[in-house]
C-alpha cells in the first residue's frame, strides 16, 4: 500500500493531523492510548489503498480525540494525555519518514500559544500595497558603496561558461602568486 502526506502541527494539549487524501473512501482510523496512529483508505478510480501506521511520541486521550472529512483530506485533532510540548510527533528518531509533513498552517510555536503573534508579527493593520515595492531600486544594500558589491563571479580560476555552439573553449586561468591588495577598512 501506499501512503498518502501527512501534516502536523501541535499544541500543549493536543495534535492536528492532517491526511491529505482527495476523494478518500473505506477510511478507518484507530488511535490508542499509548499513542498509536493508523490510518487506512482507498482513494483514485482503481481504489488504491493507502495506509499510515505512526507511533506517536507519547501518550492519547482516544476518547476526546475527533475527525473531520473533506473532499481532500481527513483533519485529527488527537488529544494529548498530559498538556506538555513534545520534541517530536513520532518515538522514531532519526529520519523522519518522507510523508510525514509539518503543517506550517496551523504551526504555532510554544511561546506563541497564548494565541497573540509575538509583537514582531503582527501585520493586520498594515497595508502593504502604500509600500511601492515594485517601483525603483532597493535601499536594502544602502551601506554597500556603487560598484562595490559581494559577487565572486569574477574570482580567480572561475571561467564563465558561455554557449558552447557559438564559441570556441577557453582555457582557465591558474590563480596568480601574487597577494590580492584589499582596502582596509
Amino acid at each position: 500500500s501506499r501512503h498518502p502526506t501527512v501534516k502536523w502541527a501541535q499544541r500543549s494539549d493536543k495534535l492536528f493531523i492532517t491526511v491529505e487524501l482527495p476523494d478518500a473512501k473505506n477510511v478507518k482510523l484507530k488511535l490508542e492510548p499509548e499513542g498509536k496512529f493508523f490510518f487506512s483508505a482507498t482513494a483514485g478510480a482503481d481504489n488504491l489503498p493507502y495506509e499510515v501506521d505512526l507511533d506517536l511520541f507519547d501518550k492519547i486521550n482516544v476518547e476526546e480525540s475527533k475527525s473531520s472529512s473533506t473532499s481532500r483530506s481527513i483533519v485529527y485533532l488527537v488529544k494529548k494525555a498530559e498538556d506538555k510540548w513534545w520534541s517530536r510527533l513520532i518515538k522514531q528518531e532519526g529520519l523522519r519518514p518522507v510523508f510525514l509533513k509539518v503543517d506550517w498552517d496551523k504551526w504555532v510555536d510554544e511561546d506563541e500559544e497564548d494565541g497573540k503573534p509575538g509583537p514582531d508579527m503582527d501585520f493586520n493593520d498594515i497595508d502593504f500595497s502604500k509600500f511601492n515595492m515594485e517601483e525603483g531600486p532597493s535601499d536594502f544594500d544602502a551601506d554597500v558603496p556603487e560598484g562595490d558589491d559581494d559577487d565572486d563571479s569574477d574570482a580567480e580560476g572561475v571561467v564563465e561558461e558561455e554557449d558552447s555552439a557559438h564559441s570556441e573553449p577557453k582555457a582557465a586561468v591558474p590563480p596568480s602568486n601574487e597577494p590580492e591588495a584589499k582596502a582596509s577598512i
